[in-house]
């Protein structure tokens, strides 16, 4: 697990920093979705896959309803403990502000390839279907995706 973390751990001192390091054990598949009050309020939309935690960064929130689409940038992993955590990352620190919990629930994966993850969300606020659809083409630099909810 210590490759999918690097990144992760590379930004973060955690002498300073209340976020978890990332020694976990397994745990069945969910979902969370933090506020997170850094520069600008986000959401950080995260998936437990592959024993870590997907990460995008979605500025204008999750969507709640069909028909609405949303920017979600992908971040580095994030181990699985990071799924609880709220707390205020100090100034100076990768990732500064407040994160709280928005919403976290079972998640089930129906579908994933390299450009596109299909996944049901099972919790208080947010319930259904959505896609994670990456935007084609070189100048997708940043790794940007499009969320939706399907249905």
């Amino acid at each position: 697990m210590d490759a999918p973390l690097r990144e992760y751990r590379s930004k973060r001192d955690f002498s300073k920093t209340p976020e978890p390091d990332g020694n976990e054990g397994d745990v069945a598949p969910f979902f969370v979705v933090q506020e997170h009050h850094a520069s600008r309020l986000h959401h950080d939309l995260r998936l437990l896959m592959d024993g870590t935690l997907k990460s995008w960064a979605v500025p204008k929130g999750v969507p709640e309803g069909p028909k609405i689409k949303r920017l979600a940038v992908q971040t580095e992993d994030h181990p699985v403990s990071y799924g609880s955590f709220e707390g205020t990352i100090p100034d100076g620190e990768y990732g500064a502000g407040t994160v709280r919990i928005f919403d976290r629930g079972d998640l089930e994966v129906k579908e994933r390839g390299e450009d596109r993850i299909v996944f049901e969300m099972r919790g208080a606020r947010f319930n259904g279907t959505y896609a994670l659809i990456r935007f084609k083409g070189q100048e997708n630099k940043n790794d940007n995706w499009l969320l939706m909810r399907t249905r």
